[in-house]
């Protein structure tokens, strides 16, 4: 049997990079996917049809994880589309890199909004269902930056570090009623955005990498297929560091 069969799962930013790549390892374990990002083009329509190849259901939203009144339209769709949620991954998210001294007001409130209040949003949504079918499990998509702090990414650095601290919380206030609420932090991850760095770049953070690599996203996948799953029935409150030793 499939590790996801039955189960329906909802994940955001999923149109390519990490996200894609969780929800097609959730679709050939036979998981029901439900996906979003900002808009409805090409790369949407394009990794719907990948799913719906693997015999699920799926359909991609387009929607505005930063906003509170779309993620709630968002959730209330699904479930009509679907019937229920029994996973949520908040994957969303973005960089506006630059210097303390630099940063603008912009950057930040764009950063923190989209990064961590996304994570409020959907899980706030999805909490009176995952309650009413008695169990759940809520995947957030942390970073080793959360954990360790990185030059140049305090905005970033603050957002996904408030993801941890957030993940915790809920784990604590929702465990009576079996939703479960688990963090994840990648490292070094192969994705568009790491591909364009100069090679020398890149040798230099595999240096620091005790695996000597980048990480490919459906390794992050996999781990995602194991929160979402009843083998980590047992799991909650937890950060899983995908990093290739980087953190330890």
């Amino acid at each position: 049997m499939k590790l996801l069969e039955g189960k329906t799962a909802l994940i955001t930013g999923a149109s390519r990079g990490i996200g894609k790549a969780i929800a097609i390892r959730y679709a050939k374990e036979g998981c029901n996917v439900a996906f979003s990002d900002l808009v409805r083009n090409e790369a949407m329509e394009e990794t719907e049809k990948e799913l719906l190849s693997y015999g699920v259901q799926a359909k991609g939203y387009a929607s505005n994880a930063a906003s509170f009144e779309s993620s709630n339209e968002l959730v209330q769709n699904v479930v009509a589309d679907f019937g229920r949620i029994d996973i949520l991954v908040n994957n969303a998210g973005i960089t506006k890199d630059g210097a303390l001294k630099r940063m603008t007001e912009e950057q930040w409130d764009m950063v923190i909004n989209v990064n961590l209040k996304s994570v409020f949003n959907l899980t706030k949504a999805v909490q009176p269902i995952m309650w009413k079918q008695g169990g759940g499990s809520v995947i957030n998509l942390s970073s080793v930056v959360g954990v360790s702090g990185n030059a140049n990414q305090c905005n970033y650095s603050a957002s996904k570090a408030g993801i941890i601290g957030f993940t915790k919380s809920a784990a604590k206030e929702m465990g009576i009623r079996n939703i479960r609420h688990n963090a994840i932090a990648p490292g070094f991850i192969m994705t568009d955005m790491t591909a364009v760095l100069p090679d020398n770049i890149k040798e230099d953070w595999y240096k620091k990498i005790p695996l000597h690599r980048g990480g490919e996203p459906d390794e992050v996948a996999k781990v995602c297929v194991f929160l979402g799953s009843d083998l980590s029935s047992y799991v909650t409150g937890q950060v899983i560091n995908i990093c290739g030793g980087m953190n330890c």
